[in-house]
């Protein structure tokens, strides 16, 4: 069913009582092109739920992106080796029924019977296809250097191969010890695909399929909806509805006003006057649990030699006001940060505070660096909403007015999400607003990905700096500060090399600490998670990773 469709049962228009939400909605309504959908009754027709968020995916290839918007569809679509518990974040049985890691060798024992959407069942050969697809140059059907994402080298970089034994079990060996290795295989991005879309040059990110839940059915990417139809033959749980459309909606208070009109069963991505629409609602209400996000503003070390000075890091972080941001703009939805990984995590220093507003003390960092008269630099940010930075605008305007009191003169440059996301990664910002879902819930996971080179040594960091250049060969692109700490980088292989939990705990300890003194980013926020809930949905569990789980999802 289209939004249109439940408009109309519900009544939108006359609820909503609002020009702005109907304006917004015109572009999310009439023909697919594969006709409209049914009611969501239960009356015979076929259910329909509608999930509505901020912003349309931009690829379904879970080999050639990073964006979380991407995964919240492809986490329907396909299946990893091992998953996580529903609104939880331990590990739990997915394409592998077993699993263990012992020393530098990991053995799974796959799911049998599982099949993909195209009818082909799942075997050992179809994720070794998946894991070559990903990382093997020398392998005909490699994803291609330009379009291998950041998770690839990450998450399989210290695999020194893998072997299956028989169709139904798999042994990886490791180059080293590596504690996150089985967290790791059950990150969106290892979704496994068909050895036969792979060699059949399929362009997987148009007519993706996996062995998940839901099928793909087409993406309008002129209205912004992809949706998905139920998998009847699913090895798991559910699904539970007969169809699913995921549609864009990109102000948070118009998304919140559709909700409440019925016109989608779950939203995301809410800021706090959003939150107040939901919680004034009768038709839903507001959901939520403590994140695992870390909300930043990145320093482009190798570009602005201001910011390779510590102390200027250091003084902008004291001169921009994170408690107001998070009093005034977040209302209480978020908490300061003092360091990347969240009080959610294990590894989270809390001898570590945030650092305090201090314009004069920014003023006198600024003097001892020798930029006392101030210079200026170009921020730059989303325009849309993202679960880290729910109202990016508001807290880049808030950001400029609290640096031009120490004298630095912010432009800030605004930019749809894809875009946002290419600028930052070619280098070409000064400073940058991001975020970070953690994608397992281990501490290695915020630190690797956003501010470690696995591909560099520290012999690979000129002596004397504390960053790399954009096209050093191997430097990590999500690191979009290109910060290269000799010290951090070692500590972060300690932090991967032992599988004693209290050693790895006291490791993550000392490397918050330092990266929060060493000040490569501003720490902004660690938001909720809040997800606006229709009253009519059943069996929905908010989750602080991966998700959403739509497959337990049922609809009155």
């Amino acid at each position: 069913m289209a939004p249109s469709d439940r408009l109309d049962r519900r009544s939108f228009l006359k609820a909503a009582g609002g020009a702005t939400a109907a304006a917004a909605l015109a572009g999310c309504t009439g023909n697919d092109g594969e006709g409209q959908g049914t009611t969501s009754s239960g009356d015979g027709s076929k259910q329909l739920l509608t999930y509505a968020r901020g912003s349309d995916s931009s690829s379904l290839d879970p080999q050639a992106t990073t964006s979380g918007e991407d995964a919240k569809v492809m986490n329907q679509i396909y299946d990893r080796l091992i998953g996580f518990k529903p609104g939880g974040s331990s590990l739990v049985a997915g394409l592998a029924e077993k699993y263990e890691l012992k020393g530098k060798t990991a053995t799974l024992t796959l799911r049998q019977g599982a099949k993909f959407h195209n009818g082909e069942e799942f075997t050992a050969d179809d994720f070794i296809a998946t894991y070559r697809r990903f990382v093997d140059e020398n392998y005909k059907h490699f994803v291609g250097k330009k379009n291998q994402s950041i998770y690839g080298p990450y998450l399989l970089g210290t695999v020194k191969d893998v072997k299956k034994d028989g169709d139904y079990t798999l042994k990886f060996t490791l180059k080293k010890k590596y504690a996150p290795f089985l967290a790791n295989l059950a990150v969106f991005a290892l979704a496994v695909l068909p050895k036969s879309l792979i060699e059949s040059e399929t362009k997987v990110g148009d007519d993706p399929v996996g062995t998940g839940p839901f099928k793909f059915d087409n993406w309008n990417t002129g209205n912004q909806r992809i949706r998905l139809t139920a998998n009847g033959d699913y090895w798991g749980d559910g699904p539970k509805v007969d169809e699913v459309v995921f549609t864009a909606v990109s102000q948070n208070t118009t998304r919140a006003q559709t909700l409440d009109s019925g016109g989608a069963d779950i939203i995301d991505g809410i800021g706090a006057q959003a939150a107040s629409v939901v919680k004034g609602s009768s038709n839903a209400s507001l959901k939520k649990v403590a994140g695992m996000t870390i909300g930043y503003m990145a320093f482009n070390l190798p570009r602005v030699k201001e910011f390779q000075n510590k102390k200027v890091r250091q003084a902008i972080n004291h001169a921009i006001d994170t408690k107001g941001i998070v009093e005034n703009i977040y209302r209480g939805q978020a908490v300061q940060a003092s360091q990347p990984v969240p009080p959610t995590v294990m590894g989270h220093n809390k001898n570590v505070s945030p650092y305090e507003h201090d314009p004069e003390k920014a003023k006198s960092l600024l003097e001892k660096a020798g930029y006392g008269d101030g210079f200026s630099f170009e921020l730059a940010t989303m325009t849309n909403p993202r679960p880290y930075f729910a109202s990016p605008k508001q807290t880049a305007q808030t950001v400029k007015s609290n640096l031009s009191e120490v004298g630095i003169d912010v432009t800030i440059k605004e930019q749809k999400w894809d875009a946002h996301l290419t600028y930052t990664a070619q280098g070409k910002h000064d400073a940058c607003f991001l975020g970070w879902i953690s994608d397992n819930a281990d501490p290695d996971n915020y630190y690797s990905p956003l501010l470690d080179h696995p591909d560099l040594s520290v012999d690979d960091v000129p002596k004397g700096q504390d960053w790399v250049s954009f096209d050093t060969e191997g430097a990590n692109s999500g690191n979009r500060a290109n910060w290269a700490n000799t010290e951090f980088m070692k500590l972060v292989g300690q932090g991967q090399s032992t599988y004693d939990s209290a050693k790895r705990k006291e490791t993550y300890k000392k490397i918050g600490k330092l990266t929060h003194d060493e000040a490569p980013w501003v720490f902004m926020t660690h938001t909720q998670v809040l997800r606006g809930v229709g009253n009519n949905v059943k069996g929905f569990k908010i989750a602080p990773i991966s998700g959403p789980f739509l497959n337990i999802v049922s609809l009155e």
